[in-house]
């Protein structure tokens, strides 16, 4: 009995090495709580971050023990990368947004067109919609924005209220600038005393793949009986733009 019981736990102990390490070098999942990066991701789905994508910080490891400091094996984002990272304001909150500026970008909102280093970002028109927020459906006209290095996502802005205009930002050494694909309903690094410009220290991974989503308007994971409505069978193992 005694040598069945220690097998058990000899078990467990190393599937939770095996899971610690997956997580910490591979990949690591996150829920999507908020609508700011709608329609990329919405509330309620579940993705996987790559850890490996650009290098390793303290972030890496569970609790992010300061241990250590600055990146191993790094490596340079790219613009259009969606990317969980450590807010500055605590270095502990988790956010996800999508890369906009690297180092030394000159960063603007002009009549809601998107300028990095003085040029216009292309933005196509798709359609007028309803865009969620803070649990409220507003009216929203939706675009394909495609920045010089051809990575292009859906964004939005308010029909009503839109933050159209911003002043000039230019972006630190070491640093990067973060915008939600919703525009008028992200907390970003347009807001310096909270988010602000990221240091690569910040950086956790980037966003790869949609494992699961569920609409929890719908029901919830212990509402079985909705799943089949409540499941977004149509965005599991999606892509991340």
């Amino acid at each position: 009995m005694k040598k069945k019981i220690f097998e058990n736990i000899k078990i467990i102990f190393y599937a939770l090495v095996i899971a610690f390490f997956i997580r910490t070098i591979f990949f690591q999942p996150f829920y999507i709580p908020s609508s700011s990066m709608e329609e990329s991701l919405l509330v309620g789905d579940r993705l996987f971050v790559s850890k490996y994508s650009y290098g390793y910080s303290k972030h890496a490891l569970p609790f992010s023990p300061d241990i250590f400091d600055g990146r191993f094996f790094y490596k340079l984002p790219n613009k259009g990368d969606v990317v969980v990272f450590k807010t500055p304001e605590d270095n502990d909150t988790d956010y996800i947004k999508r890369i906009i500026g690297l180092p030394g970008d000159k960063i603007q909102i002009i009549n809601s067109v998107l300028f990095i280093n003085n040029k216009p970002v292309k933005k196509e028109f798709i359609k007028r919609d309803l865009i969620n927020c803070g649990g409220n459906k507003i009216s929203a006209s939706f675009f394909r924005e495609t920045l010089e290095n051809q990575r292009s996502y859906i964004i939005a802005y308010f029909e009503k209220n839109s933050s159209k205009n911003t002043d000039q930002y230019v972006v630190p050494e070491n640093k990067f600038f973060f915008l939600g694909d919703n525009r008028d309903c992200s907390q970003d690094s347009r807001f310096l005393s909270s988010v602000g410009y990221v240091d690569k220290r910040n950086l956790v991974g980037k966003a790869q793949i949609l494992f699961f989503s569920n609409n929890e308007e719908i029901g919830s994971f212990f509402t079985p009986w909705k799943w089949h409505n409540s499941i977004r069978f149509n965005r599991i193992l999606k892509i991340i733009e």
